[in-house]
């Protein structure tokens, strides 16, 4: 018997921001947006993300390669080709696969000592 592929090919995120400021040492406790990416199926895939702004233009694509039936975690902070994405501006992102994947973001706000960790979900769009 052979399952469904488990995900979507397009995932939409619309509340991003990376605050500027972090409580604690760097960088276990720096403020940031994680991706966490899920290959449950049986190849490799590339994730292409697009970052989307207020004021300009959008960016984009980040290339992001999760090897098969594995899980994949990469801090937004750390997307910086074509360019970084800017500290303290909001943001939204789209991320699209050749293949079904599951995605998630991560916020970590460490501008207090009491962190905040929240998990975002997105919107699968098929």
């Amino acid at each position: 018997m052979t399952c469904p592929p488990i995900g979507h090919r397009r995932w939409v995120f619309t509340a991003g921001n990376i605050p500027p400021q972090a409580t604690g040492p760097e960088p276990e406790f720096t403020s940031r947006d994680e991706l966490c990416i899920l290959n449950a199926g049986g190849t490799d895939v590339c994730a292409a993300v697009t970052v989307y702004h207020e004021d300009r233009e959008p960016v984009g694509p980040y290339h992001i390669a999760v090897p098969a039936k594995r899980v994949r975690h990469v801090r937004v902070n750390d997307l910086i080709e074509p360019e970084a994405v800017p500290l303290d501006a909001p943001y939204a992102m789209i991320v699209t696969c050749g293949a079904p994947i599951v995605v998630q973001v991560k916020r970590l706000d460490t501008r207090q000592t009491a962190l905040a960790l929240s998990v975002d979900s997105g919107l699968p769009l098929g």
